[in-house]
């Protein structure tokens, strides 16, 4: 009996073993594990968790629906059973991580319904094809999940670079809150339906690549849940200058100058920039404004919060450089990037170069250069 049973068959279920363990694994750990294994200083939002928990309970049981397409003994068999377990992947697996990759924007709480409605006619259809027991609308139905894709792909491209902007006009510190990332979700998840919709072959070389994409797709996700911070804005208390209702979007000259003094006076003079994590409705709340407010007022600067706190770091960066070389204090780039409001070297490296048009190398080598040149006294 077992030498009957292929190579390319025992794989398979090696795989669909594999697939089906490490979803439900990491499934269990999102539900039940408080604690981030990953990184343990990271809080993932909670809405996030919870969803990518729920995808892949449905990826393990996925593994599953299959089985009686796979194990029947009639083509009509297989193709009701096919189409069963495509009724349910449309129900469950393809909404699932279209959701999950929602939740990972939080600029704001976007609404998941038009996930539902995007997929309804995927849903109504298989079922038409299930009464009828006939694949006739399947080359229609495969046309639209590619057409619906593209949509989606658009409008999270769109997504994602306003999650970007926000991002840079209200945190400082933007570990772990890495924009690109959701890119490469993004392209991933879509690659993946796309070779699932019009890459079926029936051969096994299908179901192997299906399968090992699945399992890195999970390990991968479990990853980025783990190691995205979750974002909250604090709610203000004090505000010198109230946001009116219906008050246009600009600044008077007389409060933008108001604000500018406070700031120099309470982020500038104080060093407050170099406090981790200073978000822009904090240092609102330090000057006695409102994050409304303060933001107009970096926009009327052309610039953002993000840019205006790094500015204000790699500042002081090159005071503590120019501090060290005068009296000779052995030092490091990383030390000094620490000591100017840093936890991550690679965050300050990118500031770093985006204000100086340089790398922390380059500039260090020119510096050094250029004093050795100088005369000595």
């Amino acid at each position: 009996m077992f030498g009957q049973i292929s190579l390319d068959v025992i794989l398979l279920v090696l795989l669909y073993g594999m697939g089906t363990a490490t979803a439900a694994g990491a499934c269990l750990y999102l539900l039940l594990r408080r604690a981030n294994a990953f990184a343990p200083d990271i809080t993932p939002p909670q809405r996030l968790r919870r969803w990518t928990a729920v995808f892949f309970a449905i990826v393990a049981l996925g593994h599953l629906w299959y089985i009686p397409s796979v194990v029947s003994d009639s083509s009509e068999d297989f193709m009701l059973g096919f189409l069963i377990g495509g009724l349910l992947d449309c129900i469950l697996v393809i909404p699932l991580p279209l959701v999950v990759m929602l939740c990972m924007l939080q600029d704001r709480r976007r609404p998941l319904w038009p996930v539902g409605v995007t997929v309804a006619p995927l849903v109504v259809g298989v079922v038409v094809c299930i009464v009828t027991r006939s694949g006739a609308l399947m080359p229609w139905l495969r046309g639209y999940f590619l057409l619906a894709a593209l949509c989606f792909t658009i409008y999270m491209v769109r997504a994602v670079r306003q999650y970007g902007r926000w991002l840079r006009d209200n945190y400082a510190d933007l570990e772990h809150k890495e924009v690109w990332q959701s890119f490469v979700v993004l392209a991933v998840i879509m690659l993946m339906f796309c070779y699932y919709v019009v890459g079926y072959d029936g051969g096994m070389f299908y179901e192997y690549i299906v399968q090992v994409c699945g399992l890195l797709l999970v390990v991968y996700l479990l990853w980025r849940v783990e190691t995205l911070q979750t974002l909250t804005q604090q709610t203000l208390t004090q505000q010198t200058f109230p946001v009116r209702e219906g008050s246009p979007e600009v600044l008077s000259d007389a409060t933008s100058e108001q604000i500018d003094t406070l700031l120099q006076q309470r982020c500038v003079d104080t060093r407050l920039y170099l406090q981790h994590g200073l978000t822009l409705s904090q240092l609102a709340q330090v000057i006695g404004t409102n994050r409304t407010y303060l933001g107009l007022y970096f926009a009327r600067q052309n610039t953002n919060y993000n840019a205006y706190i790094n500015g204000l770091r790699i500042q002081y960066f090159l005071r503590l450089y120019d501090e060290a070389v005068a009296t000779g204090r052995d030092f490091t780039a990383q030390q000094l990037a620490s000591e100017s409001g840093y936890r991550n070297y690679r965050t300050f490296s990118h500031a770093f170069k985006l204000r100086m048009g340089q790398s922390v190398t380059e500039w260090m080598s020119v510096e050094g250069t250029q004093r050795a040149m100088q005369p000595q006294n």
